[in-house]
């Protein structure tokens, strides 16, 4: 049975308006009341509230997203992330990160209810998820980061109540947050969870627990039918199911019986195609509305196909062998057969989404597919008006003759084919000049919206491919780790859990015992493939214990570049201290770092012209001093002289007497 309990809460009301942005296309766990989250939804929500309030703070205004989310940010800086990490202070550090993806969540919401403020919220969000990030890869106990803070579910408080427990895998994939999810410490995390090295608790779902058997040698220990859980061996199962289905498929449509009796080939075929139904409705009567997605649409187109082929076939057999009836109703059975075999083909693409080339073109059509409801719907507007037009002009004889003509007409002219003969009986001149207005309309202008919206989205997933890639693969793993069958039964082995199990044994046999009975059944289904994933998990054993002894992860892989690295030591040749010194310095732009050396000369010419400047004044000091002291001592003189002038006179008219007799003497 599958595990449902996300849908509800502990008084067994639908909880699923809460989970309107969360279910996608995850399925939720079983219907059991969940264990309460290890923090208190109100100790969590007090958390996402400090942290709202920080980047409030930090982005006060409108910014470009780039200065947000490129590496070495001068907004989300160290010290702003080392802030965020304390949010929760050390009692509730886990939850740090599934705050952010909350407070990602609320700026989301307030950015449609703001729309005048929808940019700046954005950027907020944006900043949200990288602060998440960062935290992430921040984060050096792998461990702690597994455990606590990436596989450990939590609550915040909603109404009055708490919501359903998530954790921070669930909710980025949930939220689409490519930024969390391209991180390493998340997609690390996946990795671990997609080969079954970290897998749910047997008695606590909730709880994620490492697999004991990681670097166990045994090959006996690995044939477990419990280890069909994993995602790796769930989709491996799938995909050749789905090449059996095809092949099932291609050998019934090949393979024509005159006669319309049923051979061995299309009954496996319509057994396949009940397993199938009965899966999907299981799914959607379980999950409701929101497991309705686009592959799900288009598996259930196919299957009321090959059903309305099978119920064609049965009413053929109602019929005399070789009377017109049943020649018809099986001809009628195996042109809906044929029809269905470009959706067989691609139906394949499905399960081979795990694949990088694959999974980036599903997400291209995804996103095609969601931009031409724009299309769509612009479309069916003018079909309508035009329609009527036609209609009107039709009816002006009181007869509507050509309605078939009418339809065809208009559809020829959105594939691009219009047909122009035959308007012109219609009201003439009206009817063809309505004719070439509507094929301009469409032809002209809705066709090159619809490739302009094509171009758009092709150009938005191609520039982020890898991280759309990566987010669909761990949409993936999410749908076998979050919605895990205890006992699994992969379509259409689930008619036989179904028909040889549920219906006569799980009603009355101890749940233990029925625990056992499904896994003898499981062994027997999938020996196998369990033979093989015994040796490939026996194998990575062996590589587990290898790198242990190295002292490194245990899904660490040894490059042909690091073979010889043990017997480098670039520090002792001064390799290391030649690299370090002509290594740019890329975290900071070359412009900042001219200013910044600007800056650091002007502050040292500052310093010395300061410097200058007190000599200055301690020079002056001391001339100032010295001009005092001679203008006292002349001073001094002045006042000798007065008092002895006469004396100085007489002096003065000897020394002119003595030159006067020297030059007569001369």
């Amino acid at each position: 049975m599958v595990r449902w309990s996300q849908l509800f809460n502990s008084d067994g009301h639908d909880r699923r308006h809460h989970l309107q942005d969360e279910m996608r296309s995850l399925l939720p766990i079983r219907r059991e009341r969940p264990p309460p989250p290890p923090i208190d939804p109100k100790e969590v929500t007090k958390v996402a509230l400090r942290l709202k309030h920080q980047i409030e703070q930090v982005i006060p205004c409108e910014l470009e997203e780039d200065l947000v989310t490129k590496p070495h940010s001068h907004v989300l800086t160290n010290a702003v992330v080392k802030t965020a990490a304390q949010a929760g202070g050390d009692e509730y550090a886990a939850c740090v990160v599934y705050s952010l993806l909350v407070v990602k969540k609320w700026f989301k919401k307030q950015a449609l209810a703001e729309l005048w403020d929808a940019d700046l919220h954005e950027v907020r969000a944006a900043a949200a998820e990288m602060l998440a990030k960062r935290i992430i890869e921040a984060e050096e106990d792998e461990n702690y980061l597994m455990e606590h803070i990436l596989l450990k579910r939590y609550s915040i408080f909603v109404d009055g109540e708490a919501t359903a427990p998530a954790n921070v895998i669930e909710r980025a994939v949930d939220l689409h947050a490519l930024t969390v999810i391209g991180s390493s410490g998340y997609q690390k995390c996946i990795q671990h969870l997609w080969k079954g090295w970290v897998v749910q608790d047997d008695e606590d779902p909730s709880r994620f627990v490492k697999y004991e058997h990681r670097a166990n040698t045994s090959y006996w220990a690995h044939l477990d039918p419990d280890r069909m859980r994993v995602p790796r061996y769930q989709n491996a199962l799938q995909i050749a199911i789905s090449v059996i289905f095809l092949g099932l498929y291609t050998g019934a449509i090949n393979t024509i019986n005159p006669s319309g009796d049923l051979d061995i080939v299309e009954v496996l075929l319509y057994i396949f195609t009940l397993g199938f139904i009965c899966d999907e409705s299981s799914k959607l009567w379980k999950v409701g509305r929101y497991y309705i997605g686009f592959w799900n649409v288009f598996n259930t187109t196919l299957y009321a196909i090959l059903a309305t082929s099978f119920i064609l076939r049965m009413v053929a057999f109602g019929h005399t062998r070789g009377t017109e009836q049943r020649i018809h109703y099986n001809t009628l059975s195996y042109d809906f057969l044929a029809f269905g075999a470009p959706m067989f083909w691609m139906r394949l693409m499905l399960y081979l989404d795990t694949f990088r080339f694959f999974g980036a073109m599903l997400v291209v059509l995804k996103v095609m597919m969601r931009e031409s409801l724009i299309f769509f719907a612009l479309l069916i507007v003018v079909i309508i008006g035009f329609l009527q037009a036609f209609i009107g002009l039709d009816l002006t004889d009181n007869s509507l003759t050509d309605l078939g003509f009418i339809i065809q007409a208009m559809l020829n002219a959105i594939m691009q084919s219009p047909e122009f003969d035959g308007f012109d009986r219609f009201s003439p001149p009206f009817g063809i000049i309505l004719y070439y207005f509507f094929t301009f309309v469409v032809m002209v202008i809705l066709l090159n919206v619809l490739i302009a919206l094509y171009n758009s989205a092709y150009e938005d997933i191609t520039e982020n491919a890898i991280d759309e890639y990566m987010a669909l693969f761990s949409q993936k793993t999410m749908q076998f780790v979050r919605a895990p069958d205890e006992n699994v039964f992969i379509a259409p082995f689930n008619l036989i859990e179904m028909l040889c199990l549920i219906l006569p044994f799980e009603w009355w046999l101890p749940q233990a015992t029925y625990n056992r009975l499904n896994d003898y059944v499981m062994f027997a289904l999938y020996s196998p493939l369990l033979v093989v994933t015994a040796f490939l998990e026996t194998r990575q054993a062996h590589e587990v214990r290898i790198n242990r002894k190295r002292g490194e992860d245990d899904d660490d892989v040894v490059m042909e570049w690091e073979q010889v690295m043990g017997e480098c030591d670039f520090e002792a040749d001064g390799w290391d201290k030649k690299v370090q010194a002509s290594k740019p310095n890329v975290e900071v732009e070359t412009s900042v770092l001219e200013i910044r050396k600007l800056q650091s000369e002007v502050r040292e010419l500052k310093e010395l012209i300061l410097e200058m400047r007190e000599r200055e004044r301690g020079w002056g000091s001391e001339t100032l001093r010295e001009s005092r002291v001679e203008e006292k001592k002349g001073v001094e003189r002045s006042e000798g002289s007065a008092e002895s002038g006469e004396g100085v006179e007489e002096e003065r008219e000897e020394r002119e007497e003595r030159e006067e007799r020297e030059e007569m003497d001369e």
